[in-house]
């Protein structure tokens, strides 16, 4: 390769299109492990390592390794790079950062308070892909961070929307189709704060804002209990429904049967199946679909 010319430009012919998503991703959603990029996007450990390096090693990603509690290290967080920050910049017709706002960027999401969180909610959605990725009827065809959620219009052209939730998503299975908001729930946080929650989705409704499903992803059954109690003497305006990671069995996600719809005596219902409680999904776009 050439030394001169414009680096972006030289990139072109080495990026598949499995390599723009992650490209997409890791600048709305910040960081992502090894693990998540493998099972969303790869499926094969050793190809997804090899792939990453190459990326590495372009300038297109960083990464890094946070320290294990008791020993050892957690697997490697990858995030976007200057390379792949002007690359997705041109993508999107943007301004590119300057290199100190990468590095900044960089630095902030490896020593955020909140990086726990960030993956939680990272791993809930990329779990949703991998599911699709062995389904040839599903996808995963919206998948917005909260920063995109709290846009102005997003959710209407004249809505500002009270709403900041973790992420929200459109996910399919043949012809179904759900629109879905997600709340991740580290569990430390009060029970009337979820009820807050609820309320300013009501209030996201009656301005005219879209009755999807709000989905809450609990650490435990026993939160999931509490939260359902708490409901069950409110006037609950929105369709809620919630599952408790520590209940679900082996190599489930919440693709599968694992909802209980807050008001509702049904079995737990899979995604899919939450379509018939809201306000339908809206039009399909290929963007970043997976």
């Amino acid at each position: 390769m050439r030394s001169g010319g414009d680096r972006v430009l030289r990139l072109q012919a080495r990026l598949t299109g499995r390599d723009r998503v992650l490209l997409d991703w890791l600048a709305d959603h910040k960081v992502l492990t090894t693990f998540q990029i493998c099972h969303a996007l790869f499926g094969s450990l050793d190809f997804a390592q090899r792939r990453l390096l190459a990326l590495y090693r372009l300038g297109l990603v960083d990464r890094f390794r946070p320290l294990r509690a008791g020993g050892g290290s957690f697997p490697w967080h990858y995030v976007l790079d200057q390379i792949g920050a002007e690359f997705v910049a041109a993508s999107r017709e943007q301004a590119p950062p300057r290199p100190g706002q990468t590095t900044e960027r960089k630095r902030r999401i490896a020593a955020s308070r909140t990086l726990e969180h960030q993956l939680g909610v990272n791993q809930f959605f990329t779990d949703l892909a991998g599911w699709a990725r062995t389904r040839p009827q599903a996808r995963l065809e919206r998948w917005w961070p909260e920063q995109r959620c709290a846009e102005p219009g997003v959710f209407g052209t004249t809505l500002i929307s009270p709403v900041r939730p973790d992420g929200h998503g459109v996910f399919a299975e043949g012809e179904r189709r759900t629109a879905f908001f997600v709340e991740f729930d580290t569990g430390f946080e009060q029970h009337s704060v979820l009820l807050s929650k609820v309320k300013r989705y009501a209030a996201h409704v009656a301005q005219g804002g879209p009755a999807w499903p709000v989905l809450f992803w609990l650490p435990s059954v026993a939160r999931e209990r509490h939260l359902h109690d708490l409901l069950a003497d409110v006037d609950v305006a929105v369709p809620v429904a919630t599952a408790a990671r520590d209940g679900l069995d082996a190599g489930a996600c919440a693709a599968d049967a694992v909802w209980l719809v807050v008001g509702g005596n049904d079995a737990p219902r899979r995604m899919v199946d939450l379509a018939d409680l809201g306000d339908p999904a809206p039009a399909a776009t290929a963007a970043n679909a997976v």
